[in-house]
């Protein structure tokens, strides 16, 4: 198959899946009860974050670890920049309380836990461990923030998805299960098919491993997380999307970078470029989210537009560097 139909087939399947999954996770929180930012934070984090455990998994069994360890970060740098970013600046974002609270401090703990084990230069059995525990508390510390929701608040979600016609909270879920699922296996294949198709056009015109990794797998495999936030943005459910993009941030680092770490055969080695270039941005983007998400708990327009701005030149510096 060619690399075009590949990149057409790998959008239209990403279209369809965040279509899918947008509906199913947002009446699954309404008929349990919960806010839909818990299941973006969640199942919809966890789900869109699949590509990028496949990607990881295969380049650390080959041996590949620029491309494993450089999908993390490049990836984390495209939610966390671009993604958010362009969210904010086609309409400014407005932030819970717990949000700013829980998810943001979480998020940039795990950037800076991922610098502090990578400073030795490699990943080890020990520290996949630490960060898959670190991985099952935050998801625990998520469902035990949500139990402690007020019933009013649940009440409100439950009056505004009503009125979109999402139905009772007492009809069965199985609809949205199945939808859910079936947006997160349509993501996966059509950010497989993105994927494969850019890689092959990138390799047609002679660019290296490594750009490949930082820029095209980065942003294929953050393709779910795009789309999502772009449809639910122009939709007006934005929950899902926000929350997708900070448990992503995590879920990336902690189970997708731990996991891969415990799977590889033998240490993964960190490379030098990564380490002292890439890694220290996603790092200071994660710590330029804080001021950010603090003042006023909005993202603004401009605000919006100075991360896609800093993704951009990021971009060209990696171009330029490593090319």
């Amino acid at each position: 198959m060619s690399s075009a139909l590949l990149i057409v087939g790998g959008l239209a399947g990403l279209l369809a899946g965040a279509e899918l999954l947008v509906r199913g996770g947002t009446g699954l929180a309404l008929r349990l009860g919960i806010a839909p930012i818990v299941v973006g934070v969640t199942v919809v984090a966890l789900g869109t974050s699949l590509p990028e455990l496949a990607v990881g998994i295969d380049a650390a069994r080959q041996g590949s670890a620029g491309l494993a360890v450089g999908n993390i970060v490049g990836t984390n740098l495209v939610n966390l920049l671009l993604i958010l970013g362009l969210s904010a600046a086609i309409l400014p974002i407005a932030l819970d309380r717990r949000t700013v609270r829980f998810d943001l401090p979480l998020m940039t703990a795990a950037a800076l836990l991922l610098l502090v084990l990578a400073l030795d230069g490699e990943f080890g059995t020990v520290d996949g461990v630490v960060l898959v525990v670190f991985g099952v508390g935050y998801t625990l510390g998520v469902l035990y923030a949500s139990r402690r929701e007020s019933a009013a608040v649940r009440a409100d979600y439950d009056a505004e998805y009503a009125a979109k016609g999402a139905g009772p909270r007492a009809a069965r879920p199985w609809r949205d299960v199945l939808s859910l699922l079936a947006g997160i296996a349509l993501i996966v294949v059509g950010a497989t098919l993105l994927v494969d198709g850019a890689v092959d056009a990138a390799r047609a015109f002679g660019v290296s491993d490594a750009v490949i990794g930082l820029t095209i797998i980065a942003i294929g495999t953050s393709a779910p997380e795009l789309v999502t936030t772009i449809l639910t943005t122009m939709r007006g459910d934005r929950d899902i999307a926000i929350g997708n993009l900070l448990g992503s941030s995590v879920y990336n680092i902690a189970i997708i970078l731990g996991v891969t770490i415990l799977v590889a055969p033998g240490a993964v080695q960190v490379p030098d470029e990564v380490l002292e270039g890439d890694l220290l941005l996603m790092v200071a983007a994660a710590l330029a989210c804080v001021p950010v998400f603090m003042t006023g708990s909005r993202i603004t327009r401009l605000e919006g537009g100075l991360f896609v701005a800093a993704y951009a030149g990021y971009l060209g510096w990696l171009l330029f560097t490593q090319t």
